[in-house]
């Protein structure tokens, strides 16, 4: 029985040249102004919680509304770029988050296509082989490394774990 083609897409030449085109556009203009953190660096500083993230803009209004009470050690100026800078990339990383989910989604889609397409093919290899099909065996023998020794074939409906 035939499965059911989840997803099918095809990208032009073109198309792919302006996606390239695009992230490295947005490589160029982020070049020198991110970081990377360690791991943990990533722990060490963690994340603003969304509470905090309003505790943040309280302060931010009201340092606004009364100058004359931010200490002066307090470097306003460059609180005020953070604070912008976070801003300006908070939506734009919204953007990008829901760009890299649908791609995360279609890739997942066309995981589970190859890898169920590969199997049926894996199923009929190993089929051949066994009716001594001329020039199946070399590839049975190839594939079945893949399984370990007793345990079954998935069937199709399996789900299966994505390697990165």
């Amino acid at each position: 029985m035939a499965l059911e083609n989840l997803f099918s897409l095809e990208f032009t030449p073109a198309e792919l040249e302006k996606l390239d085109q695009g992230i490295a556009i947005i490589e160029d203009v982020l070049k020198g102004k991110t970081t990377n953190l360690t791991p943990d660096q990533r722990q060490q500083y963690g994340s603003i919680a969304e509470q905090n993230k309003l505790f943040v803009n309280m302060a931010k209004n009201y340092m606004e509304q009364y100058i004359m009470h931010v200490p002066v050690f307090l470097d306003k100026a460059e609180f005020d770029r953070d604070f912008a800078a976070r801003q300006q990339l908070d939506s734009r990383m919204k953007r990008l988050s829901s760009i890299v989910e649908q791609l995360s989604d279609t890739k997942i889609l066309l995981n589970f296509d190859n890898y169920h397409n590969a199997i049926t093919f894996y199923r009929n290899i190993k089929y051949l082989s066994g009716e001594n099909v001329p020039g199946t065996t070399v590839i049975y023998e190839d594939m079945r490394q893949f399984f370990t020794a007793g345990a079954p074939i998935p069937p199709p409906n399996t789900d299966v774990e994505e390697t990165k």
